[in-house]
């Protein structure tokens, strides 16, 4: 890990590498955060991640599935890295790591009423179901856990024509 953090710091000497807690990427201080004293192999498929979305330019989305286009693109990135400097990541790691976001996805986009999968709407923080017209609205992190809190709405015209 040590011997990759010095190559990447060679390569791209523009780009800060700061230990911290976690692996992450901070287009606010371009500086590419790595947890100090990581030794195991996973910890270098991450670095090269968190390379990727800075070389990408990756700063914010506005869409859940946004996310995970930056997540995808971000790997596709690190594999290519880890070429240039004689690393494979293990294909397995990666689906695990961008199903945490489909799951993360799946679980906000899910009806609280009727458990329809749905699209998110024009604000970023809100969904409506097509199927039974709930709305919700989500939480903007995508840390915390996927809370669904519908949102009062007046009855659709059709539904009162029908009773």
């Amino acid at each position: 890990m040590q011997q990759l953090l010095e190559a990447l710091r060679g390569v791209l000497p523009d780009l800060r590498f700061t230990p911290g807690p976690t692996f992450y990427w901070s287009p606010e201080t371009n500086e590419v955060f790595y947890r100090d004293g990581a030794t195991e192999e996973k910890a270098a498929w991450s670095l090269l991640h968190e390379t990727g979305h800075a070389l990408l330019g990756h700063t914010t989305y506005k869409r859940d599935i946004e996310l995970i286009k930056l997540e995808v693109a971000a790997w596709e990135k690190a594999r290519e890295l880890a070429g240039q400097f004689g690393i494979t990541i293990d294909e397995d790691h990666i689906e695990d790591c961008l199903d945490t976001y489909r799951d993360w996805l799946h679980a906000r986009s899910t009806c609280p009423s009727c458990t329809t999968k749905c699209l998110q709407q024009n604000d970023a923080r809100h969904y409506r179901c097509h199927n039974c017209h709930t709305t919700w609205k989500v939480t903007p992190s995508r840390f915390a856990r996927p809370y669904r809190r519908a949102v009062a709405q007046p009855t659709p015209i059709f539904a009162a024509e029908m009773e």
